[in-house]
């Protein structure tokens, strides 16, 4: 896990003008930028995660999220290197296991903002047994996915949402496996946010990921980020004149049968060029958080986070 970096980088004490608003219990609006470390990213030129990134940022800016009181967990991959250019507290953890640590940090510290930065081979590969159980506790996290349909850190292996046909490094023929629909997916196991964005329009995608913040409950992104290296099918070239907004015409979001139809012409364009491909927030309902149902449960029954365990061996002993 890596701490805040104060300065940009990962120590060092805070600026003067910093310790001094502090000193007088007062926070002034960050930028967007100063929610960036000093360390430089290393994804390819062209990447749609950069994109992703400055849609963070403009997010946090506005909502005006204090660094010291936000993390993001992320898994393995190109995306998952995402929380090394952030000013916020990061965990960089296994592949495919960064839901269950980010669900930890939030059982253990609900008051902080918690989010997670994923690959759509760590989330919906070996990271996807854990998506339905973290959407149906209603967990309030915000994941999002950074979509570009190939593994790129290990060169070019096709992903869960890989379309079909796709060649890769393993499947030089072309794959024959169907592309996974995630949207509807995450609708079928309860996610009460679902929304999906495009990393061509950086300032759209930046206001669906503070809206998803500002939920409160599980709340899914996936962003389409193209990949310039090993992706050269599904390009921003490819998706800008295919991109529509459908919040104009979708505007009660508790309509679940109406996310659901959108939601499942979100491939079509994988099969016949002239669809469209859908971009906005398909569904969003407000549901009790899991973390509120556990403490809850803690009041009823007397519990505390610091347990005697020696009284508990105690009780129950024969």
């Amino acid at each position: 896990m890596r701490g805040r970096d104060r300065e940009g980088g990962f120590s060092g004490e805070k600026p003067k003008k910093e310790m001094i608003m502090e000193a007088l219990d007062v926070r002034l609006q960050l930028k967007p930028k100063e929610y960036r470390s000093s360390i430089e990213p290393t994804w390819c030129a062209g990447c749609g995660d950069f994109a992703v990134t400055a849609a963070i940022c403009n997010a946090f800016s506005q909502l005006n999220v204090n660094p010291d009181e936000a993390i993001i967990v992320s898994g393995i991959g190109c995306s998952s290197r995402l929380p090394l250019w952030m000013r916020t507290f990061g965990f960089h953890s296994c592949h495919g296991r960064a839901l269950p640590v980010a669900i930890g940090i939030k059982l253990a510290r609900p008051e902080l903002l918690v989010m997670v930065t994923i690959g759509d081979g760590d989330a919906f590969s070996i990271g996807g047994g854990h998506l339905p159980h973290a959407a149906r506790r209603n967990i309030d996290i915000t994941l999002v996915v950074m979509d570009n349909q190939i593994y790129a850190l290990t060169k070019k292996q096709v992903s869960p949402t890989s379309r079909e046909g796709m060649k890769g490094s393993t499947t030089p023929y072309g794959t024959i496996d169907s592309p996974m629909n995630t949207l509807t997916m995450m609708l079928t196991y309860g996610a009460t946010f679902v929304a999906q964005a495009f990393a061509g329009n950086p300032k759209v995608t930046g206001d669906i990921i503070k809206q998803a913040i500002e939920h409160k409950g599980f709340s899914f992104v996936n962003i389409l980020s193209p990949c310039p290296t090993f992706n050269t099918v599904d390009t921003f070239d490819y998706y800008r004149p295919r991109i529509y907004n459908f919040d104009e015409t979708h505007r009660d979001k508790r309509d679940r049968m109406k996310a659901f139809e959108i939601a499942e012409s979100a491939l079509n364009h994988t099969i016949n060029p002239d669809a469209k491909v859908p971009v906005g927030i398909f569904y969003k309902v407000e549901k009790p958080v899991y973390e509120s149902r556990v403490a809850g449960l803690k009041g009823k029954y007397h519990g505390a986070d610091i347990t005697d365990l020696k009284a508990i061996y105690n009780k129950f002993r024969t």
